[in-house]
């Protein structure tokens, strides 16, 4: 018997042995072409000859992605990392850690996330997709992120008036409300309204991604023509880094901001804060705004990480009104008036890269958002202008579960459940109570992607279920072709087209009632929806180095919500409208060196009102609600660009907004049915001193251009800053 017990002994060493000397740790660090280590990069290890991921790990602050009990073989390490090119790099039997330095990407082949969920180069991602990266934004030193918007491919900007005025953003010809708003993962438009761009800071912000068309198969509610999505700066060095800076310009504008971040270990952190004040231009153009926020992370093991971030912003700004219009003042300025936001947003996320070709994200989030209204005086000659104290409260509060994974190279695999509690209020101080309303949703959804030899192809669905308005269902499919691999100078075509559907549900005020107001709230509304196809062809030119996008976009809305008088003279919310729009975007983008790059996009634009049953031949509808309208504010013919320069002194970058006339209304009764066409120039610039103290100047407004964006409210004329940025510490 001892006999046994000292042969089996041996036998479990010698079994040890054997799996010692068969599996390996393989460390793989990830840094950008300056060194600086990576964050959040998707690292697949793929077994030579095998289609089946053996691992997949996203990098820690410090860049690094850990395989523990990786079999010895032959790997390739493939590499995604949005704001990059893809990689692949063949590991060798013996190697046991490597770094891997990414490249900048050519024109078309740029790693983004938003998309899909998950990280796909965006000739895969199956929609028109742009972005900006950390270096890109910080050389156009935005004060928030309308300031950057207005230049990317297909977006038009209306600001009402200048800095801090509502600025709404309109996308292939879809209303203001039809746009997804996510800062780090959670969604902070209230739906059914108007999200105000002019208002979210992008202080510390990493990244942001636009991408055209419905995605509510994804993102569900307010995805009808756009997501808009914003990641925070994680802190990746070892030694402490304090960054702190402040400028100054006309009109009375002071900024000053600081972070510091750094990472140890298994933790990363990053604490910021910003101030911004401006006297504005004219009377009551005031403007001041702070930001608080953290993006904190842990690694609780190789394969487990959890992160949590908080955000909180308070603007006041004045509100002048609308009074000025193409040029000619037929109004005064309202001195009186004034409003307030008060926002706050946190997270915590758990993400889980096990067991192998999976990856688990668990987000418990709560955003909430305070406006107050406050206008002490009447102006008589304006219809909207009087005597009012009215504020919004919105909490959301929910969780989501993301699961991912990746059967094959060729397949991979998204599916999640979100479930979301609203409740809010809406109320005029003088007209009290206030009115409230609250409704659970729940949600499910499932993306397949596929890639077959020169087919990709993504299928997926979601399911909605809400306690006010039912059950919902959204597919969407994407196939991208390439058609021709072409060569040197033609290199490589591919045809793209997708069908999805969209859906958006009314705003609170809308169901639950906005008192004081002359509203009536119907909760019999409906969710508008959508029905969208787009086609397009990219063409890669000069060896992969530049791409031409041109791209045909078709939209159907219906169930739009219109206010019409009711027997009782209030007006009341109802499912009327059905409008129309379609049009093309032509994009060409590239580098014209490593360092120089440069896009620029054309797009038309048509709309038309289809049906409105209000308009009867008893009560006939007045423009803009007529069948056969235009719809207001989206220009047919509108133009971008952005030329960047990125280098290691120094940065600088020329953007341009052109955009022509469009239909608009005073809503005054003076007549006026359209807004002139204007274009906006910017110019911004760094030069590093050292490697601690660096340079910037802002220009916006370049060519002092007297324009409405939206009719009524002039824009900020030629403005500046100049300012300085320091470092203590970091690498």
């Amino acid at each position: 018997m001892r006999c046994y017990r000292v042969l089996a002994g041996v036998f479990s060493l010698w079994a040890l042995c054997l799996v010692s000397i068969a599996s390996a740790e393989i460390k793989i660090k990830v840094v950008d072409p300056q060194d600086a280590v990576v964050a959040g990069a998707e690292v697949r290890l793929l077994a030579t000859g095998r289609s089946l991921p053996a691992a997949v790990q996203s990098t820690s602050a410090e860049g690094l992605a850990v395989f523990r009990e990786a079999t010895r073989g032959s790997y390739h390490v493939q590499v995604l990392a949005p704001g990059f090119a893809a990689q692949t790099v063949d590991l060798s039997p013996s190697a046991e850690s490597i770094t891997i330095k990414l490249r900048i990407a050519p024109a078309a082949e740029t790693v983004v996330v938003t998309a899909t969920r998950t990280p796909v180069s965006s000739q895969s991602a199956g929609s028109d997709v742009d972005s900006l990266n950390g270096q890109q934004l910080e050389t156009m030193q935005p004060i928030a992120s309308d300031d950057v918007l207005r230049f990317l491919p297909g977006a038009v900007v209306n600001t009402a008036g200048q800095r801090g005025g509502i600025s709404s953003l309109f996308v292939r010809g879809g209303e203001s409300t039809y746009n997804k708003v996510i800062v780090d993962g959670v969604a902070i438009d209230n739906p059914g309204d108007t999200f105000d761009f002019g208002t979210l800071p992008l202080t510390e912000a990493d990244r942001l991604e636009f991408v055209r068309g419905a995605q509510s198969t994804l993102y569900g509610s307010d995805a009808m023509t756009s997501v808009v999505q914003v990641w925070t700066r994680t802190g990746s060095t070892r030694v402490p880094e304090l960054r702190f800076g402040a400028d100054g310009g006309n009109f009375g504008t002071a900024n000053g901001y600081a972070s510091l971040a750094g990472a140890r270990g298994r933790f990363d952190y990053n604490f910021f804060g910003d101030q911004f004040n401006t006297n504005g231009q004219g009377i009551n153009d005031a403007y001041s705004d702070s930001l608080q926020g953290a993006n904190v992370g842990a690694a609780i093991t190789d394969e487990i990480g959890l992160r949590i971030r908080v955000r909180h912003s308070n603007s006041y700004t004045g509100v002048p009104g609308e009074w000025k219009f193409n040029g000619d003042p037929l109004l005064a300025p309202d001195p009186s008036e004034w409003s307030h936001q008060n926002n706050l947003l946190g997270s915590v996320q758990l993400t889980i890269s096990a067991p192998s070709g999976w990856q688990h994200r668990l987000t418990g989030f709560d955003s909430l958002y305070r406006y107050t209204d406050t206008n002490l005086n009447s102006n008589p000659a304006s219809y909207d202008d009087f005597p009012d104290r009215y504020e919004t409260h919105d909490n959301r509060a929910g969780f989501e579960y993301q699961g991912d994974y990746s059967e094959r190279t060729w397949s991979h695999s998204t599916f999640g459940y979100r479930i979301e509690n609203e409740n809010g209020f809406v109320n005029d101080m003088d007209f009290p109570p206030p009115a409230a309303g609250q409704r659970l949703e729940q949600d499910t959804y499932l993306q397949q992607q596929f890639t077959l030899g020169r087919l990709s192809a993504i299928a997926g669905g979601r399911f909605v279920h809400n306690s006010e308005f039912g059950n919902t269902g959204v597919p969407r499919v994407a196939l991208t072709l390439l058609a021709l691999r072409g060569g040197d100078m033609f290199s490589g075509t591919r045809l793209r087209f997708s069908y999805a559907t969209g859906f958006m549900i009314p705003a609170l005020y809308e169901v639950f009632g906005e008192p004081g107001y002359y509203y009536a709230s119907n909760p019999g509304l409906l969710p508008e929806r959508t029905r969208s196809f787009e086609a397009g062809l990219e063409q890669g030119l000069f060896s992969g180095r530049w791409a031409l996008n041109a791209t045909y976009f078709n939209n159907l809305f219906h169930d739009q919500i219109e206010a019409i008088p009711n027997q009782t003279g209030e007006y009341q919310f109802f499912n009327l409208e059905q409008s129309f729009a379609h049009g093309a975007e032509l994009e060409l983008q590239g580098r014209i060196r490593s360092r120089l790059s440069l896009t620029t996009a054309y797009t038309y634009t048509s709309t038309q009102v289809l049906e409105n049953p209000a308009c009867t031949a008893a009560n006939p509808c007045g423009f803009p609600y007529a069948p056969g309208d235009p719809l207001l504010r989206r220009p047919k013919h509108s133009a971008t660009t952005l030329l960047s320069y990125l280098g290691t002194r120094w940065g600088a970058n020329l953007a341009g907004s052109f955009v022509g006339r469009r239909p608009d209304s005073d809503f005054d009764g003076f007549g006026i049915t359209h807004a002139a066409g204007y274009a906006r120039v910017d110019l911004g610039g760094w030069y590093a001193i050292n490697s601690r103290v660096t340079a910037y100047v802002n220009v916006q407004n370049a060519l002092n251009d007297h324009y409405n964006e939206v009719l009524g409210y002039p824009a900020l004329s030629a403005n500046f800053r100049v300012g300085f940025r320091f470092r203590i510490g970091g690498e």
